[in-house]
């Protein structure tokens, strides 16, 4: 346990420090994932104030709140994705770490991390830039704040076992682009990411309910503006755990017989 313990500070301090050298470079692209949710918070912002100043139970406020927060979630939730282990596993970049004593996500993970502590400083103007133009209307509870917190790491934990999973498949093909599209379709629609679930239909919601997507950013993001009562939100913080707990699992499970397959087809 000391020896990943001192893995994972190593690896998030060396992240860390990369990141802030690249201040610039982490900025235009963060501004890059801002674009997706502010788009959709000016649709929903003006059909609010067209109906009258609420459309799904969401005023135009509540609305900017949703979104604005949106942003940070989303960005906590960038994980090395599929499109990466193909890479890794292409050009044989995954040998490499194949000769270290310990497993390559646990790599992945730390690095993710660290880079999340320099994404969530970055954030504090453009939350504040967002929330002077959209006036966003909160009421936070320190319970919020603390579940939220707990939510985003879990949120990006369980991205990165479903990704990493779905990016093993590319130990068997390296022609997979289509299966990533559908997942990445898939959770665009049962996540939160397009609008926020309580908006969708019925038969959605429930759907929804009994898979992971809505726990990596709908949860994170209604736990600190929405109205979750207490047992709701340590309830949703305890499916966070049961689905980082079964992707740890699977991933196990997958990476005995996906390692077994692997052959670098690239110099």
């Amino acid at each position: 346990m000391r020896r990943y313990i001192d893995f994972y500070l190593a690896s998030m301090k060396i992240s860390i420090l990369e990141q802030i050298q690249y201040s610039v470079a982490n900025y235009f692209y963060m501004i890059g994932m801002v674009t997706e949710p502010v788009i959709y918070l000016v649709v929903w912002t003006t059909i609010a104030k067209q109906q009258g100043g609420m459309a799904g139970g969401y005023t135009a406020g509540a609305f900017a709140a949703y979104y604005i927060i949106w942003t940070l979630v989303r960005n906590m939730n960038i994980v090395f994705t599929p499109y990466g282990w193909e890479w890794r596993i292409r050009e044989g970049r995954l040998s490499m770490e194949l000769m270290r004593p310990i497993h390559p996500i646990h790599g992945d993970v730390a690095f993710f991390a660290g880079w999340k502590f320099v994404v969530i400083l970055l954030w504090l103007p453009i939350a504040a830039i967002l929330s002077w133009i959209f006036k966003p209307t909160f009421e936070i509870s320190w319970m919020e704040v603390i579940v939220f917190f707990l939510a985003i790491w879990g949120a990006y934990l369980i991205r990165t076992m479903l990704l990493s999973l779905l990016g093993m498949i590319t130990f068997w093909t390296t022609r997979v682009s289509a299966i990533f599209e559908l997942y990445f379709g898939l959770e665009l629609i049962l996540s939160g990411r397009l609008v926020p679930m309580t908006l969708m239909p019925a038969w959605v919601q429930n759907l929804s309910n009994f898979l992971p997507f809505k726990w990596t950013f709908f949860f994170p993001i209604e736990a600190l503006v929405g109205n979750m009562t207490n047992a709701q939100l340590w309830s949703g913080i305890g499916m966070q755990v049961l689905w980082i707990a079964f992707g740890i699992l699977i991933l196990n499970f997958i990476w005995n017989f996906a390692i077994k397959q692997y052959s670098a087809v690239g110099g």
